[in-house]
């Protein structure tokens, strides 16, 4: 197993930059997940190249079906788009699933029969919340499979207790990539200026952290841990807010810092949506926003299956304003049904 790896501001510079060498002609194609987070679809847009899209599952706590990443594959492959690339974003970013390690196996073999580079966004793997469901690196899988297959990893700072999306940093390691490709990342990484030092010096910090008996062991081991600990709670405490309301169902967040809901909107505010010329989850977001103050993300910008409304919501509020937060939440959408749901 050959292997690299490359700093850079963030991890998706570095994604950036992976799709910058991939990417040789618009006929090349990418896939992603829908719902995925939009770094994707706009850097394919910026190189003009194709999002090839495929669907996570839901019903199965967001896991990726073989089958349809097959039926995805060759729709595209039979409209002339050469796919080179498949993205997994694991834990994820809207959905905060995390993946089984036997779903990640089924995705290698795919990628090793159809010749494809794996891109792993990782960013959010220290942040599990589920005993079922543990974070797996695609690069442990495919070493323990022997897998020649291709392989970027991301990870970055900004997302799990070092940075908390203040502080940029990350960087990416390459497994079984040709020393003549990595000459080139080389040369593209080369164009810019270094990573920030500030962003370097975090990045150090989270894969060499104090150990046992180092001066600042105790206190870094205490921050990290209540930190991840108050996460955990929120994360818990905002799923079953939103599974307690009517019209509503949600997954566990079971890494990440997402929960992604689904609303079953009355379909008198569907249409209301429509004659506005708007997405009806984007009018429930901007209403929520209006009347609440909270700030969530429609599911439309994330993309999500057909005739189905979400929304992102973070569970980042501070622990001692969570329960406000929850209940100015329900209030607004107990309201909105008793304005646009059927009178009996």
């Amino acid at each position: 197993m050959t292997r690299g790896n490359r700093r850079s501001n963030s991890a998706s510079g570095a994604v950036e930059r992976v799709i910058d060498m991939l990417v040789s002609s618009p006929d090349v194609g990418i896939m992603i997940p829908i719902p995925q987070y939009p770094l994707y679809t706009a850097t394919l847009a910026r190189v003009n190249a194709h999002a090839v899209p495929y669907y996570l599952q839901e019903n199965k706590d967001w896991q990726l079906s073989v089958s349809d990443l097959e039926h995805s594959l060759a729709e595209a492959r039979a409209k002339g788009t050469d796919v080179r690339a498949l993205v997994v974003i694991n834990p994820g970013n809207p959905t905060g699933g995390c993946l089984l390690e036997s779903n990640i196996a089924e995705i290698v073999r795919f990628c090793e029969r159809h010749r494809l580079v794996i891109m792993a966004d990782e960013v959010y793997q220290t942040n599990i919340y589920t005993e079922t469901n543990p974070f797996v690196s695609f690069k442990k899988v495919v070493a323990q499979l022997g897998s020649d297959v291709e392989l970027f990893s991301f990870h970055s700072i900004s997302k799990g207790m070092i940075g908390e999306c203040g502080r940029r940093g990350g960087y990416y390691e390459a497994v079984n990539i040709d020393e003549k490709v990595m000459g080139q990342l080389l040369k593209l990484a080369s164009v810019s200026l270094c990573p920030n030092v500030q962003g370097q010096m975090a990045v150090d910090i989270m894969v060499n952290p104090p150990r046992l008996g180092d001066a600042s062991y105790e206190q870094y081991k205490a921050e990290v841990e209540d930190i991840f600990e108050s996460m955990k709670r929120r994360a818990k405490k905002l799923a079953q807010a939103f599974n307690s309301l009517p019209n509503m169902s949600c997954n566990d967040a079971q890494g990440a810092m997402y929960c992604f809901p689904r609303v079953e909107l009355p379909q008198a505010f569907i249409d209301e949506a429509m004659a506005k010329g708007q997405q009806p989850d984007s009018l429930y977001c901007m209403q929520m926003l209006e009347a609440t103050g909270i700030s969530v993300v429609p599911g439309s910008g994330f993309g999500q299956y057909p005739g189905t409304f979400h929304f992102r919501s973070t569970f980042l509020p501070p622990e001692n304003l969570f329960d406000d937060f929850i209940d100015s939440f329900k209030r607004f959408h107990l309201g909105l049904l008793a304005r646009y749901s059927p009178k009996i």
